[in-house]
């Protein structure tokens, strides 16, 4: 079943969803505690992400620690523009669970 949701088809049986951060939160460093549209709830640590130009301003952790969700892109973004794909900071927040390997391989984070 297909349900339309804005501009993009989400599949709700029996298929994986589209990935969108509902909540996040500051813990310390480069952490973040992040819910996710599919009920999961975890702490990714995002410092591997911070390389490249509009990247760099974030080791500053008063800068990091400015992101806000937002509601339209349904993910992380600062203030300079940066922003991360949700399934990278679901992957950083789950990378270990067995369970999520297959999706991780879909995505294209592991081989």
């Amino acid at each position: 079943m297909l349900k339309k949701g804005g501009s993009q088809l989400r599949r709700t049986v029996g298929v994986s969803m589209f990935l969108h951060i509902t909540d996040a939160k500051h813990l310390e460093g480069y952490k973040v505690e992040v819910a996710f549209n599919n009920g999961k709830r975890g702490i990714a640590d995002l410092s591997e992400a911070l390389h490249g130009p509009v990247f760099e301003p974030l080791k500053n952790q008063e800068i990091f620690s400015s992101f806000v969700v937002d509601k339209e892109l349904e993910t992380l973004v600062w203030p300079n523009g940066a922003d991360l794909a949700p399934e990278y900071i679901f992957f950083q927040a789950f990378k270990n669970d067995t369970e999520l390997q297959e999706q991780f391989r879909k995505f294209g984070y592991i081989r």
